[in-house]
């Protein structure tokens, strides 16, 4: 059974990491949330959930305003062929969300370590970070450290990257 936002926050608060949550009506797409930028403060995200040719997973988080080339991303990172997207199917079973509720905090549903997590340069260099809780009827915000901290505990050590706005060698 995948972990729900109460269970999430009882991790956060044994690992003594601070954060806030907002409560809002579901949002789906990084469109829908920015009507809340005003009421939560700090950096905002995307969340990719990406597989290669060779089935290896990747959980890409990166600023919302990143332009990311799909096309040549499994370049930067070092995959095996072009990236296409995980299944919603793929999704609910590796990291227990459904499309539309993607998150780094979803790391605690792989207990078998499949994903591999990719933390855009750009988004990292907001004090503050913020993701749906499992759930995207609402966001939660922590420090940039506490959720490479959360990550790690986690057994996911995130690879910190730029991931848009540079050539990616052909």
């Amino acid at each position: 059974m995948p972990a729900k936002p109460a269970d999430l926050f009882a991790f956060l608060d044994r690992l003594s990491i601070p954060y806030t949550t907002v409560n809002h009506p579901p949002v789906f797409t990084v469109e829908e949330s920015r009507d809340l930028r005003g009421r939560i403060p700090g950096g905002h995200s995307k969340n990719l959930f990406l597989k290669d040719k060779k089935d290896t997973l990747f959980l890409v988080v990166a600023s919302e305003a990143a332009a990311i080339d799909l096309k040549g991303l499994h370049r930067r990172l070092g995959a095996s062929g072009r990236f296409s997207f995980g299944s919603a199917p793929l999704l609910m079973e590796v990291l227990g969300v459904i499309p539309g509720a993607v998150t780094p905090f979803a790391a605690m549903n792989d207990t078998a370590g499949r994903v591999s997590v990719v933390l855009e340069t750009a988004l990292m260099a907001h004090q503050l970070v913020n993701f749906h809780p499992l759930d995207n009827s609402m966001t939660t915000t922590i420090g940039r450290d506490d959720l490479v901290r959360f990550l790690e505990a986690t057994g996911h050590k995130p690879r910190i990257e730029p991931l848009s706005g540079e050539e990616i060698p052909a």
